[in-house]
């Protein structure tokens, strides 16, 4: 079942930090103001993270499927630009040009909100190697919301490696370039090994009674789609050869 946007916890559990709130001056304030009172859509999709990882620099070395795929990152970066153009958002680095930077392995720009188009154009190359996404919830500061939730779960012992704060904005799996954070906190990515979808559910239900009631609702709907997640990957991983899916790969905007 889809989280529905009026059913997330209440603004007063979820109290502002500065992150969530807008950093930022001069011209890009008004930009970051409007921000700061959008929700954010929390979405999910699972991929092999060597098929993503291929892509980060492999300018010169990608197969004919992979060209592809690289094609369609294209045209969706171009959309994605498109929409901010739109919106009148600049960034000072498009989204293509962000997403030419990583195939030719490099995030050197200089541009003070490079991390927002390269966190796009990673989501991009993420997208055409994963499953289709599916959505999560939505939230109005996620990253005070789950922080919260970290500090309840940290109290009734669940292990730090398990915890959804620290999973949601882990950025890239170790061994992935490391890419400039967004200068405003969004987009972020974050990641899950699907071998850890399972323990993370069932410590999450192993402690749901005693959790604060504000957080009860969230945390068994992010346990039930651990769960499937993992009955997903645990049929597939036994059933189809050519199955290589690892992670969990966590989409914030």
């Amino acid at each position: 079942m889809r989280l529905p946007a009026d059913e997330v916890v209440p603004q007063s559990a979820r109290p502002t930090d500065s992150q969530e709130a807008g950093v930022g001056g001069g011209g890009l304030s008004v930009l970051f103001g409007m921000m700061a009172i959008m929700s954010h859509n929390i979405a999910y999709s699972t991929a092999d993270k060597a098929d993503v990882l291929a892509f980060l620099g492999g300018h010169g070395n990608l197969s004919a499927d992979q060209l592809r795929r690289l094609d369609g990152m294209r045209k969706a970066a171009r959309n994605t630009q498109d929409d901010l153009d739109r919106q009148g958002v600049d960034w000072g680095l498009s989204v293509p040009d962000a997403l030419e930077h990583l195939i030719a392995g490099r995030m050197d720009s200089d541009a003070q909100c490079a991390g927002n188009a390269y966190h796009c154009a990673v989501q991009h190359v993420i997208d055409h190697n994963a499953s289709d996404p599916m959505h999560l919830g939505t939230y109005a500061k996620p990253s005070t919301f789950f922080g919260l939730v970290d500090d309840e779960m940290r109290r009734l012992g669940v292990p730090d490696d398990l915890l959804p704060h620290g999973y949601l904005y882990g950025g890239l799996p170790d061994g992935f370039p490391f890419v400039p954070g967004s200068i405003d906190g969004y987009p972020a990515i974050g990641h899950l090994p699907l071998a850890k979808a399972k323990p993370a559910a069932e410590a999450y239900r192993a402690v749901l009674d005693e959790m604060a009631a504000d957080f009860t609702y969230d945390v068994q709907e992010l346990a039930e789609k651990l769960e499937e997640e993992h009955k997903e990957w645990e049929y597939a991983t036994k059933n189809i050869d050519w199955y290589t899916q690892d992670t969990l790969f966590f989409k914030l905007t």
